[in-house]
């Protein structure tokens, strides 16, 4: 991956439904090189997919939290693939220090967010978790 292809990631991180024509005009490059890069990058793995983010308004009924949680010995995989497969878990991030994992939630409700909870909890192999509730957003 060189300059060109980080710059064309950075404009398809603020707008992923910016036209090729428009992306090759801020690149300087031409439209076929903007469709070659972008096929590249798809075809590797690098770019998985687009999606559309939500002003946290639009949700605000929504519960969202991030959970640090530590996992016991090697079950790191098997934990993992847990929660992958939960629909309440959005993201999963790796981390180091006192954390091992941070996994970011979400909600309908309070009682289905204890649902969630009490679910995450009963995975084979975490040995601890801390749970923050996010209050509100100041930049996306």
């Amino acid at each position: 991956m060189d300059d060109i292809d980080r710059q064309l990631i950075a404009l398809l991180r603020e707008d992923a439904r910016t036209p090729i024509a428009t992306l090759a005009k801020k690149l300087r490059v031409a439209r076929g090189t903007v469709q070659n890069r972008l096929a590249k990058l798809e075809a590797d793995g690098t770019v998985v997919g687009y999606t559309v983010r939500l002003r946290p308004q639009v949700e605000e009924q929504r519960i969202r939290a991030l959970m640090s949680v530590a996992v016991e010995g090697n079950k790191a995989e098997a934990v993992l693939k847990a929660l992958r497969g939960d629909p309440a878990v959005g993201a999963l991030y790796s981390t180091n220090g006192r954390w091992d994992l941070v996994a970011e939630l979400r909600a309908d409700s309070l009682e289905a967010f204890d649902r969630v909870l009490g679910r995450i909890r009963l995975v084979e192999g975490i040995s601890s978790t801390e749970t923050s509730l996010l209050l509100s957003t100041h930049k996306l």
